[in-house]
């Protein structure tokens, strides 16, 4: 019998911890599948953060390595400077890449360091219980904006896509989201390419992920989609901000 779909060999056996509707897991499956086709799947190093995804060396079928909040890439950089021949990954939230890890974030852009991110926006801090990230829209609501998200006392949510995408040493930055199956098909294109970047040792490269936070948020899975569809890409557009010419 001919085999049609299989599970990726990028990923492990061991069940995901996260809740029910997050869309952490389709993105963990869009970054293997994206590393076994390259056939890097034996040379690439992954770099997980804390934040809802901590545990992401109990899934990737890849080395791993833990880091500090916020200091994937710094930890990134001294993989990928000492063993220049791997594929070296950070895999991000908003509230560690955008908040504690903004500078390590902006610094690894400016010295296009070789490695690739993973930048998984969900607006909010999940792991730690729902309070509000950089990324938090205005009105959006959370543990430590009980009333929504003001201009005034929080300024506007950060853009980090159009903010690396300034910087000379970032070759490839591109916003994709995993609200519907067309989008989820773009996602791992443009994952894809970003590693393909790496591989040819043009710069750092990172892809900005839009997800949900359905436990955090406050609402159904399915509801948590549209949201984000309503919402979000409205602030967040989706699109690619930089690429190297020949890609």
């Amino acid at each position: 019998m001919a085999i049609v779909f299989e599970k990726t060999k990028g990923l492990t056996d061991k069940e995901t911890h996260y809740c029910p509707g997050c869309t952490h897991g389709i993105i963990h499956r869009l970054v293997a599948e994206v590393l076994e086709e390259l056939d890097v799947l034996g040379d690439a190093i992954g770099v997980a953060p804390v934040g809802c995804s901590v545990l992401a060396y109990d899934y990737f079928n890849v080395d791993m390595h833990e880091a500090s909040h916020g200091r994937a890439p710094a930890v990134a950089t001294g993989i990928k400077r000492a063993l220049t021949d791997k594929v070296v990954f950070t895999y991000q939230g908003d509230g560690d890449l955008a908040s504690i890890g903004t500078a390590e974030i902006v610094h690894v852009a400016h010295r296009a360091e070789k490695i690739t991110t993973i930048f998984v926006n969900n607006a909010i801090y999940g792991m730690t219980g729902g309070q509000m990230a950089p990324t938090t829209l205005i009105g959006q609501k959370a543990t430590t904006c009980q009333d929504g998200r003001t201009a005034a006392q929080a300024g506007m949510p950060l853009r980090v896509s159009e903010m690396l995408a300034t910087i000379d040493g970032a070759a490839f930055v591109e916003r994709v989201s995993v609200h519907n199956p067309a989008a989820i098909r773009k996602t791992k294109k443009a994952i894809k390419a970003a590693f393909e970047c790496q591989l040819r040792g043009e710069g750092f490269s990172i892809v900005e992920v839009l997800s949900t936070c359905p436990t955090n948020w406050g609402i159904a899975p399915v509801e948590s989609l549209k949201w984000l569809e309503e919402n979000m890409i409205p602030y967040y557009p989706l699109g690619n901000f930089r690429k190297p010419e020949e890609a």
